[in-house]
């Protein structure tokens, strides 16, 4: 509110802008005097220390369920029990974690009371249906091409390139032994003759937005973005163990999922490890996602309605999140290039 009122003033517009441009102007000088500790590798050395998984003895998992599936108007009671409720105890500043801030000796009672109205809301969300959740999956025939990209194809004859997925590589030089990850180390070579698959997905519990903050008279983005994430973690589990159906005997309480402890990852557009937006183009072109869903994108690649999500599934046992980090000009003209039309 502070920024908008100095923008909004006449008085103080200018001494605002100044003072941004100031603070601006030192953070470059100091950065720019910071030595870069950071040792780069070239590109080509850094794919030369790629994450190595071993591909003899592996059989990627076949999907029991190839292709797109579309879930309208999912229903918001089986997404439920999925919910982290830590977001809405962060206003207590608690260290401690849902639901063992309830037993805080300092504001346990203030966080029972809160956490008991949370629930009635949401229980009344979902009884009287006021948010619609809708969601579409795609486990397509893949495999790892070109060194860092991805090529998905129109079915199992892998002879017709449906759509190339374009990811970039890690090149700060790491300790011994730790690899250079991009995300297309975790899909089968295409060289290698093993067939693969990807995973893509776009869902909403946003529908019904608009609504539902006229009804109560305020803004519950905050629902709009638990129940968003249960339903990305609840739709990850059937992928696992139904869609996919590599970990059908899996079994993890909440907490486990959480904290991810099941087989494989499900990295999004604009994330550490794929953290290009425009990648967002090829996940909607892929799976339709605006006709199936309602979910659109706008010019800066926001997606809408509230608390979309959206990424890639990725089955291997070995995958795992990474952030990118820095990369060279070589690595962004190069990239640029291959996402040329």
């Amino acid at each position: 509110m502070g920024v908008i009122s100095s923008l909004l003033s006449q008085d103080k517009r200018d001494e605002f802008a100044k003072a941004i441009r100031d603070e601006y102007a030192l953070i470059r000088e100091t950065r720019g005097e910071r030595p870069n500790r950071a040792k780069m590798l070239t590109l080509a050395d850094a794919r030369k220390r790629k994450f190595a998984v071993q591909w003899g003895g592996y059989a990627p998992p076949h999907p029991a369920v190839n292709g797109i599936q579309v879930f309208g108007d999912y229903p918001l009671a089986a997404l439920v029990d999925y919910i982290d409720w830590t977001p809405f105890f962060i206003a207590w500043e608690s260290r401690e974690k849902s639901p063992r801030i309830l037993e805080d000796e300092i504001v346990g009672k203030e966080a029972d009371k809160f956490f008991g109205d949370a629930q009635a809301l949401l229980g009344r969300i979902v009884d009287e249906k006021l948010l619609t959740a809708k969601a579409v999956i795609g486990l397509f025939p893949a495999n790892a091409v070109d060194d860092d990209d991805i090529e998905v194809y129109t079915d199992e004859s892998r002879t017709e390139v449906l759509t190339v997925l374009h990811h970039l590589r890690q090149q700060s030089e790491k300790p011994s032994g730790r690899p250079n990850c991009c995300l297309n180390d975790f899909i089968a070579p295409k060289k290698n003759g093993i067939a693969d698959y990807v995973g893509a997905f776009a869902i909403t519990t946003g529908l019904g937005t608009d609504e539902l903050c006229a009804t109560f008279e305020k803004e519950h983005d905050d629902y709009n973005s638990i129940m968003t994430k249960a339903f990305a973690e609840q739709m990850h589990e059937r992928v696992r163990k139904e869609f996919w159906d590599y970990a059908p005997d899996e079994v993890f309480d909440n907490e486990d999922l959480i904290t991810e402890k099941y087989a494989g990852i499900r990295p999004a557009p604009g994330y550490p490890a794929c953290p290009d937006y425009t990648e967002k183009r090829s996940l909607f072109n892929l799976l339709n996602v605006e006709e199936n869903t309602g979910i659109g994108l706008t010019e800066n690649l926001a997606m809408f309605p509230a608390a979309p999500v959206s990424g890639w599934y990725f089955s291997h046992p070995e995958s795992r999140h990474f952030s990118l980090g820095k990369i060279d000009k070589a690595q962004v003209e190069n990239y640029a290039r291959c996402k040329s039309p």
